[in-house]
């Protein structure tokens, strides 16, 4: 069985079991979220796609930590004018496993 979600403007497909890094959620660790953004749920009996959501379905998911990605360099230079910026900084993310798929 599949889904997928929607949360933090992107797009996931997620089965159970599955670890996940999402764009940062208000939880806290060990905490249980429930995704409501479910375009399209799959499985044995065929797949059911949403217009935009699927009626009723919800992915549960468990809030494994907080956590940041790696380093994003910004480099920015402009040619012959001795001018170079050098910016970078870590994206926050949740650490979420998926633990049960409902879809009606």
């Amino acid at each position: 069985m599949f889904a997928v979600i929607r949360t933090g403007g992107k797009q996931y497909r997620v089965t159970p079991n599955a670890v996940l890094k999402v764009e940062k959620l208000e939880a806290e660790a060990g905490s249980v979220i429930t995704f409501d953004s479910v375009l399209a749920v799959g499985g044995e009996g065929g797949t059911k796609i949403g217009a935009p959501l699927v009626e009723g379905a919800s992915v549960k998911a468990t809030v494994i930590a907080q956590d940041r990605l790696a380093k994003v360099l910004i480099f920015k230079k402009r040619r012959r004018q001795n001018s170079r910026r050098k910016n970078g900084h870590r994206q926050p993310v949740t650490v979420v496993r998926i633990s049960e798929i409902t879809g009606a």
